[in-house]
């Protein structure tokens, strides 16, 4: 495929696309420092020459490779990335957003309110009730910024959940190492508990942690082991009437099966045609395949950076791409090495969302895990994630985030149960998503506003500005809840 030199952290290495790629490539990738050069080798898109093209990017962050893939697609006709600066936004849906913050509170805070958990505390000898934030913090240095506010409108900043030095002993930190995701503030009998997603330091696999605390301001002290391992994310905790609580959580497989795709493909890659029908579909992947044996030893993020502009198109139309290697698997015998290659693809191409009892201490999960959700609409795409159930008018509400993070296309859905392990009923459709004001609407949680109603909370990005350590702002909107379902008022 290539050949490749290293010294220290240079490195290039040169790839040729897999003999039966519908469109070729040569591709020579240099690293030196913090920065990488791709000098791209492939047919001209009006069916010229072959032409040469070299990319430099500054860092290896998701907007440099956006803008990577941007380059690309008008020099070689690939796809144009969706979350990309250009990306529209669907101009016929509007909302009663309400902007609460568009700006960091505090240094430290690098990436604003992505995945806000809110919960209302009640204040003790009537001073009133608080409302206590907690938000994704990426790869930063301090980890889980923790807000309040009495109003909504006015906003401090407490601390950290994990300020530098104090990380769970077992977690994974460090910049494009450390992927501290989707943290929740529940109070559970007692104390008050963040339940949250970290990568483990040795195995890298997504896990997800409990800390606790006396107060709702912390310090919050981490349990010594993850609670749950596996590459699940997106936990979040519902308590009961009595005192009980639920864990519901995602398993991660979207950054599972773009791999294992890739590593099919790669093996036959005169697929991709029958796969991907349109033309820019099958450039993106037959170049995602020459760069394939270097790309799969990246780490997990910068991986999905390579990946993600390939994601997007078998996202946008996932339920067809996911019906034709369906029907190139069925026939295939017990043993066959491309069926049960393509199968196990199929396998991890929905995204489950489990729930199962918490122990009265909160640390370990009692009972057999329910499947309560996955991504079976066309909108949903390749994923749902980050749920959040309230009880309302005598019913289980679940709230949900689909489709892809960094894109227009996400949103957020609803479902109704009469008990919190399901079976859940979709609305049709999303009841949010992307206004040309507001890019992405996602992860929702539910808390009661100082009106006395239910309120939405929910981040979204400014248009143009998406992907993976892009700012995120914090959105609300009023719900109205009643037995058959959620909307807005």
């Amino acid at each position: 495929m290539g050949a490749r030199t290293r010294t220290g952290a240079d490195f290039e290495t040169v790839l040729n696309s897999p003999p039966g790629s519908p469109f070729g490539f040569r591709v020579a990738v240099r690293a030196s420092g913090a920065g990488i050069s791709f000098e791209v080798s492939g047919a001209d898109p009006s069916a010229g020459p072959s032409k040469t093209r070299r990319y430099l990017l500054p860092d290896r962050g998701h907007q440099s490779y956006t803008e990577f893939f941007e380059g690309l697609a008008g020099d070689f006709g690939s796809r144009t990335p969706g979350g990309g600066r250009k990306a529209p936004a669907p101009p016929d849906f509007r909302a009663p957003y309400q902007v609460l913050l568009t700006e960091n509170l505090a240094p430290g805070m690098l990436y604003g309110y992505g995945d806000p958990a809110v919960l209302r505390v009640e204040g003790r000898d009537g001073g009133g009730a608080w409302y206590y934030l907690v938000a994704t913090s990426n790869d930063a240095p301090d980890s889980f910024p923790l807000i309040r506010s009495r109003d909504l409108l006015g906003w401090e900043f407490v601390g950290f959940v994990f300020p530098r030095g104090r990380k769970p002993a077992w977690a994974a930190d460090g910049e494009f190492v450390a992927d501290y995701w989707a943290p929740e503030l529940h109070r559970v009998g007692g104390e008050f508990r963040v339940y949250f997603v970290a990568r483990d330091r040795r195995t890298r696999e997504l896990c997800i942690g409990v800390a606790k605390s006396r107060s709702p301001e912390g310090p919050f002290e981490p349990a010594p082991r993850p609670i749950l391992r596996g590459d699940v994310i997106d936990p979040h905790v519902f308590v009961e009437d009595d005192g009980g609580a639920l864990l519901f959580w995602k398993k991660d497989n979207n950054a599972v099966w773009p791999a294992r795709l890739c590593d099919l493909l790669g093996e036959r890659p005169s697929l991709v045609a029958e796969l991907l029908p349109r033309r820019e579909d099958q450039v993106t992947a037959s170049f995602l395949l020459t760069l394939w044996p270097w790309a799969r030893g990246l780490a997990p993020m910068e991986r999905f950076f390579v990946q993600h502009t390939f994601v997007e198109g078998v996202a946008e139309t996932f339920a067809d791409t996911h019906e034709r290697l369906r029907s190139l698997s069925r026939g295939r015998v017990r043993g066959d090495a491309f069926g049960e290659a393509a199968r196990g693809v199929l396998r991890v191409m929905r995204t489950p969302v489990y729930a199962r009892r918490l122990s009265p201490d909160g640390l370990s999960l009692v009972g057999r895990r329910t499947k309560v959700l996955e991504n079976d609409q066309p909108w949903e795409g390749h994923l749902v994630e980050g749920v959040w159930v309230t009880k309302q008018a005598g019913k289980y509400h679940m709230l949900f985030a689909a489709n892809d993070f960094s894109t227009s296309r996400y949103g957020i859905g609803a479902a109704v149960a009469d008990s919190p392990l399901g079976p859940y009923r979709k609305m049709e459709g999303p009841l949010l998503r992307s206004t040309p004001a507001w890019t992405g609407p996602g992860h929702p949680s539910v808390a009661v506003g100082p009106e006395g109603r239910p309120r939405l909370f929910l981040h979204a990005y400014s248009p143009g500005r998406v992907g993976y350590k892009q700012f995120r702002a914090l959105l609300t909107t009023p719900l109205v809840f009643d037995e058959r379902g959620v909307r807005l008022p």
